[in-house]
């Protein structure tokens, strides 16, 4: 009874204005603004790098910049709460994402591909590895913890380290050095492992938010939306003139 009582009181002890500001906050963090894929892009680059030195160090710096997170989070509370502006802007997002990302890491793999840099190991252990069904879970519970820290203020700290164990950025630019190499099963491999991470987090993302009763807020989304909408449009005419 107790155990009920406590993991119930989880999802109860936040208020509707802390479930307002982290509505606000997942959404303004994915918002696909020139800053934002300009993050994406130096992301990117530098998972590239990591990849043809085959250096982890380099690895998890680049996961620590990249805010692929946030517009994955974002498509879950699009679901939840049943947004259809919200669940399009974040799958354009994303996919916006995955052409810059795979961009960046085409041109890094024709320019520094080659000599010793390319001797490197990174890809040709993506090439021979197929993403399972473990994969999935790790972003499952990843996923979980992001959402949980979205909505939790005082886990946000927590976030930098989710986004280490979420391999979101790793995969792509995986994938744009293996273009450049011509690589195909590494293509493909590192492209499947992308997609099973977005589905595992996108899963964990629609029920830490239907716990939480997000589904509710759905007036409160359309509101951010439109705001930051404005922001990107306002941006764009600033850059016209």
């Amino acid at each position: 009874m107790y155990n009920t009582r406590m993991s119930l009181n989880i999802f109860n002890n936040v208020s509707s204005q802390e479930k307002s500001s982290a509505i606000e906050s997942i959404i303004k963090h994915s918002t696909p603004g020139q800053d934002f894929f300009l993050m994406v892009i130096l992301s990117v680059s530098m998972a590239s790098f990591g990849v043809l030195l085959d250096s982890t160090v380099i690895l998890i710096g680049s996961m620590l910049i990249a805010p692929v997170l946030y517009p994955t989070i974002s498509l879950a509370l699009a679901l939840v709460t049943a947004d259809d502006k919200l669940i399009f802007r974040s799958l354009v997002t994303l996919a916006k994402s995955v052409g810059f990302a795979l961009l960046a890491g085409f041109i890094i793999g024709i320019f520094f591909g080659s000599g010793e840099a390319g001797t490197n190991y990174t890809i040709d252990i993506i090439a021979g590895s197929k993403p399972s069904l473990l994969y999935a879970v790790v972003a499952a519970i990843s996923g979980l913890a992001a959402s949980f820290a979205v909505i939790k203020p005082n886990l946000n700290e927590t976030l930098p380290g989710v986004a280490i164990s979420v391999s979101l950025v790793p995969p792509l630019a995986t994938a744009g050095v293996a273009i450049a190499k011509f690589n195909w099963v590494a293509i493909s491999n590192s492209l499947i492992l992308f997609l099973v991470n977005i589905a595992g987090i996108v899963f964990s993302g629609m029920v830490v938010f239907s716990l939480f009763r997000l589904a509710g807020k759905k007036n409160i989304v359309s509101e951010v939306v439109k705001e930051e909408d404005k922001k990107i449009e306002s941006e764009i005419s600033h850059g016209d003139n």
